[in-house]
């Protein structure tokens, strides 16, 4: 008797365990939804489509994941992202549509994984008045006034000075010479901190950024498990720095900090500590990932295409030629007088696509294109879906920096329309201006005072964004 009902009471746990398992798999594969969701799939549980999202394609067009499910689905899909539901956007008229509802519809935001990774009170803190006050905080290093009145002449030295160590040795990996090089100014400006001690302190962010995206499993051994050390080392740096800047307030260095420092002793506080410490973070990881990606692309079309590095060097001696003091140093003038550098910029950016997505979530129930996204959902928009799309971007796998200077007006509008490597509506990129004149003194500096080889090119692979996982080597020789 007693075994029966062992058995009994056995099969109905195992019976209500599988009702409940079906019934979970169910709601994951048909997630609630007051309307009509985007066609697509989940993917499995947990896990969804991850894996397939961030497999590296081995041809610089759109990788099949999203070419399939443009076919298949058409530009608006559902699919998820380690286990949190997405709806992905490969059309640029959807894309105008989210930016332009920024507060309205849609909110900034990024994936749980990286909300955990960068830090999540933080994010959730950001609100109108936060955002208003870390744009202002970070313009006093990245605003056009200090680019222009500060940074320009510190960029110039600091570049001289790298690009003459390059050449004096046999070889240099690009990626990691500009960001050594990038960081040690960087950390300077932002937390005073000296060369020697910010590599140690960016071999952590170089550790945080190779987890970025990775499943995040945390387990001993894995990438994720590696990137949260790395932050954690990251916060454990910064918050010392930060603690004790506060506790000689009256000490000023001239850098971010005594912005910060000043602001948590104020009497009502915009942030805390901890924000202020994922602040810091967040610049310092900014100013270097994008930028040194950018120039090792760059490096890489630039030697593809001589042509282009001729047409450069044209431009960039104009400009030396045009001095009456021949030893004085690169102008704002100067910088915004490169229309040809910019073409050459924006085409390295187009094709390269750094930014892999760009995240909004949706505040409410919002119709779009017949379907509805709903409430509390990510939309991902993907910049390379439409930097490489035909009907915008003639032969778009083509690297050529005249189509930047087409007669056609409609089609010069069109093209700056669809445009966004440093996003989109409200939210742009905060150091956008920082990067746009850091490339392009970097290319007056290289192409006027040296030619590079090619010692190892690497492998050239797609994710969403172009990467070259072996590393770009090269020889920097002097021209004179």
């Amino acid at each position: 008797m007693m075994e029966s009902f062992v058995s009994y009471a056995a099969l109905c746990c195992v019976t209500l365990i599988i009702g409940w398992l079906v019934h979970w798999v169910y709601k994951w594969v048909h997630p609630p939804c007051k309307g009509t969701l985007p066609p697509g799939s989940m993917g499995f549980p947990i896990i969804g489509e991850t894996l397939q999202l961030f497999k590296p394609s081995h041809s610089i067009g759109i990788p099949s994941y999203y070419q399939q499910r443009l076919e298949r689905y058409g530009p608006l899909f559902k699919t998820s992202l380690a286990g949190q539901p997405l709806v992905v956007s490969l059309d640029p008229e959807v894309d105008h549509f989210i930016f332009q509802q920024e507060g309205k519809l849609f909110r900034s935001w990024y994936p749980e994984a990286a909300n955990n990774i960068f830090g999540k009170n933080s994010v959730t803190k950001f609100n109108a008045t936060v955002h208003k006050f870390v744009r202002s905080f970070a313009s006093k290093l990245f605003g056009v006034e200090n680019l222009k009145e500060v940074l320009i002449r510190d960029l110039e030295d600091a570049m001289r000075q790298s690009l003459a160590a390059w050449a004096a040795k046999p070889s240099i990996e690009v990626k990691d010479g500009v960001a050594d090089m990038i960081f040690d100014l960087v950390a300077k400006k932002t937390i005073s901190m000296e060369p020697a001690e910010s590599r140690e302190l960016r071999k952590n962010f170089e550790a945080f950024f190779q987890g970025m995206l990775c499943f995040p499993i945390y387990f001993p051994g894995t990438l994720f498990y590696k990137c949260m050390k790395g932050r954690r080392n990251i916060h454990r740096i910064l918050a010392a720095v930060l603690k004790q800047r506060l506790s000689t307030p009256g000490k000023k260095q001239g850098d971010l900090v005594d912005a910060l420092v000043e602001e948590l002793r104020s009497e009502k506080p915009l942030i805390d500590e901890n924000f202020a410490v994922d602040a810091l973070a967040g610049i310092l990881f900014g100013s270097f990932v994008t930028t040194s990606a950018v120039l090792t692309l760059g490096f890489k079309f630039l030697t593809d295409n001589p042509k282009v590095v001729e047409t450069l060097k044209e431009e960039h001696e104009i400009i030396l030629k045009k001095r009456e003091d021949k030893n004085s140093g690169f102008t704002w003038e100067e910088y915004k007088s490169l229309t040809f550098t910019t073409q050459v910029m924006n085409e390295i950016n187009r094709i390269g696509n750094i930014a892999p997505g760009i995240f909004r979530k949706t505040l409410t129930d919002v119709q779009v294109n017949g379907y509805t996204i709903p409430a509390g959902w990510l939309v991902m928009i993907s910049p390379m879906a439409v930097h490489l799309n035909a009907n915008i971007f003639e032969d778009p796998l083509k690297f050529n920096p005249w189509r930047w200077s087409t007669q056609d007006e409609a089609k010069q509008i069109e093209q700056k329309r669809n445009f966004m490597p440093f996003g989109g509506g409200i939210r742009l990129c905060l150091g956008a201006d920082f990067s746009k004149l850091f490339i392009s003194l970097f290319l007056h500096v290289l192409v006027t005072k040296y030619r590079w080889i090619e010692i190892k090119g690497g492998e050239v692979l797609r994710v969403a964004e172009m990467v070259i996982p072996q590393g770009y080597h090269i020889q920097l020789v002097p021209t004179s």
